[in-house]
């Protein structure tokens, strides 16, 4: 029976599978950073944690595995040191920490785990220290003693002047009546403290970060016998406004308060939730043009994209970013906040001036600049941050500048800076005609583009987009950046200045007098009609120069035989619209004749069948003309379908003799099959 009694529960727990087996708890993040830091610190004996401590100061944290290899905190180099983990204790002679600490009530504990001066304070109060070291199970979150050092001595003094009333009313803001560790300590939580029932505000960051009305925990869950001590780098105050109401009364906020009451967002920042606020002072909007300020704050749109982009989805506490974070507004953008030693950045600038003003539905930092995202911005404004400079004052020069800054709906096409390595065209009619031919009449974005789609200019013209396997292409000119959207406006950077389409393939041919050969032997082929008509093509046109060099024999012979004209032609002649940019390393592209060609680029440079490419990309409405130097010559017909034919029967016995051999299993058997297969190769 005892056996049994063994035996049967473990075949439950077969029979009902998994479900039925108890999962252990997830660890939280905090647990998972103590975790590594104790496999950091394993070699050292038991129970030690590897720490990192920021050189210069006192700061120590557990850090994860990435910051463990870069070996910086902030941006600061860090030094490791090899101390006991939170519970236990050093014992003379042996090595580690072998020894649970004894429990004791809350009042000793603070002792043991460093905190004397929250002890000291605590003694000095007629009631609390009784109810430490009495009955019940209480939290508290106790103050280092740095953090009661670095006190305004104002501060201090109102408190310990007062040690019944002030300082007893401050520690009890520090504790809460039952005993809660860090697994249960989530994230956006608040708990109730023991002084008026007020809020404490949680933050339990993914890094294992967690912060106590922004105090970072430092050391955690040191169990008393009478609840737990986590130790907190800073004394907490309690929290009374929201966010609004702090906008509301802070003097340097009056620009901002104009702002959220224009745009209507006051009704959020005074909700429920846990916001981050990038709060730009009024120092921050006096820095940006009086005309670009004017122009937002008299667009209700632009403003509460402006603002949006001020406002991080969750409650982001100075001392949960130990390193870069890409953090999403409201208005939808990603904003890389940082620290560089003390300092919080905002995408790589210290623009952070005052941190941690604590509201109870978030967080406010102040911040000197204003961030002002594309969707607030006019094509001027998005050009000024990007890769296309020239080609904006271009149309500056060119008198097309209020397309740039009103409110027409229209996409630019800005070649980039690069393109212009040479120089600038003179400004003249043609050139002006050109840049039209730049601005699309819609805001488009190039996710929503297509192959085929037809998209129309200021300058009356169509233009073609074609999709290639790694880039998307308005006729001759590919995207070379990730458009920006702004408010009326859409920048696309493109790789080249674009060249709209003029007369068919035939029309471009002709009026070149390098094609006058070509033109005459495409007329002697009868493919004029093809080439003229509607249609998707390539064509490699060789130069007269081309058909000069070939022998003289050769040519003749050539020119005499339309067919074999017309199929030397075809050959030259793709059945898709393949501009330069969309080549990429190697592309195969099926020829009319029928026969591939293959189109590689490399350093700038494309080849067709290995043969240069001299000119590239003269677009045409029924196509794109690339310019070759060399007539090319198709595979010769019947040797490559007998190869193939070769081939395939090849690859047909091999296909028997590998079934047969698997049926059974004997080489013997294959001979006859070999045999077969050396007899088709003989002939």
């Amino acid at each position: 029976m005892a056996l049994l009694g063994r035996l049967l529960p473990l075949a439950l727990a077969l029979a009902l599978g998994p479900a039925a087996t108890p999962a252990s708890p997830a660890k939280s993040p905090y647990q998972l950073v103590l975790q590594h830091s104790r496999l950091r610190g394993r070699q050292h004996g038991p129970n030690v944690c590897a720490v990192q401590k920021v050189i210069g100061t006192n700061k120590k944290y557990f850090t994860n595995c990435k910051q463990w290899y870069q070996r910086k905190i902030c941006g600061k180099s860090t030094v490791i040191s090899y101390e006991c983990c939170p519970g236990y204790e050093k014992v003379p002679g042996e090595k580690g920490c072998p020894a649970a600490l004894p429990l004791s009530n809350l009042y000793e504990t603070l002792g043991v785990v460093g905190a004397t001066t929250t002890q000291l304070y605590t003694d000095r109060t007629e009631k609390l220290r009784p109810e430490m070291e009495g009955p019940g199970s209480f939290t508290i979150f106790a103050p280092s003693n740095e953090a009661w050092a670095s006190l305004p001595a104002e501060v201090l003094d109102s408190l310990v002047s007062n040690v019944n009333i002030e300082l007893l009313n401050a520690l009890r803001y520090h504790m809460v009546d039952r005993r809660v560790l860090t697994d249960e300590l989530k994230h956006g939580m608040a708990l109730t403290s023991m002084y008026q029932n007020s809020n404490i505000q949680i933050h339990h960051y993914p890094n294992g970060i967690v912060t106590v009305n922004c105090a970072r925990l430092l050391k955690a869950d040191h169990h008393a016998t009478n609840g737990v001590v986590h130790l907190i780098d800073k004394v907490i105050s309690t929290i009374s406004n929201n966010i609004q109401q702090i906008i509301e009364i802070e003097d340097t906020f009056e620009t901002l308060r104009a702002a959220v009451a224009a745009s209507g967002l006051n009704t959020l920042l005074e909700g429920d939730g846990q916001y981050t606020l990038l709060a730009p002072t009024n120092e921050a909007f006096e820095k940006i043009p009086a005309e670009t300020l004017n122009r937002i704050l008299g667009d209700p749109e632009a403003l509460r994209d402006l603002l949006n982009n001020h406002i991080l989805k969750s409650a982001m506490c100075a001392e949960a970013i130990v390193a870069g974070l890409s953090l999403e507004t409201l208005e939808g953008t990603t904003l890389e906040v940082g620290c560089s030693g003390d300092t919080l950045t905002i995408n790589g600038k210290p623009i952070i001036s005052n941190k941690d003003v604590l509201a109870t539905n978030g967080v406010i930092h102040f911040i000197d600049e204003l961030l002002i995202p594309d969707s607030a911005k006019t094509l001027f404004e998005l050009a000024a941050e990007s890769d296309v400079s020239t080609a904006v004052d271009l149309f500056r020069q060119a008198g097309l500048g209020t397309h740039l800054s009103g409110t027409e709906r229209l996409t630019l096409l800005a070649p980039m800076n690069s393109v212009f390595k040479d120089g600038t065209p003179p400004i003249d009619a043609r050139t002006k005609n050109l840049l039209l031919n730049h601005m699309i009449k819609d805001q488009l974005a190039s996710k929503y583009l297509y192959h085929g789609q037809i998209l129309e200019t200021l300058g009356g013209k169509k233009l073609r987009v074609f999709v290639y396997r790694n880039s998307l292409c308005i006729e001759n000119s590919c995207i070379a950046a990730h458009d920006k959207r702004g408010r009326y406006g859409t920048l696309f950077t493109m790789d080249r200045v674009l060249t709209p389409p003029v007369g068919t393939v035939m029309d471009v041919l002709k009026g070149d007098s390098r094609f006058s050969m070509l033109v005459a032997a495409i007329q002697s082929a009868g493919l004029t009609e093809a080439l003229n008509r509607e249609g998707v093509y390539t064509v490699f046109a060789p130069t007269n120069e081309a058909f000069q060099a070939l022998p003289p024999g050769e040519l003749n012979k050539l020119l005499g035989n339309a067919k074999e004209l017309a199929n030397i032609l075809k050959y030259h002649v793709g059945d898709e619209i393949l501009v330069s940019g969309g080549i990429g390393a190697l592309v195969r592209l099926k020829s009319l004749q029928g026969d591939k060609l293959e189109v590689s680029s490399k350093n700038n440079m494309v080849n067709v069948n290995k043969e240069p490419v001299t000119e590239v990309d003269i677009m045409a409405t029924n196509g794109v003309v690339h310019v070759i130097s060399s007539v090319l010559q198709p595979p010769a017909n019947r040797p490559q379908e007998r190869g193939d034919e070769l081939a395939d029967s090849a690859l047909d016995i091999f296909k028997q003799a590998s079934a047969f051999s698997r049926a059974t299993q004997s080489s013997v058997k294959l001979a006859p099959v070999y045999q077969r297969l050396l007899e088709r190769m003989k002939h």
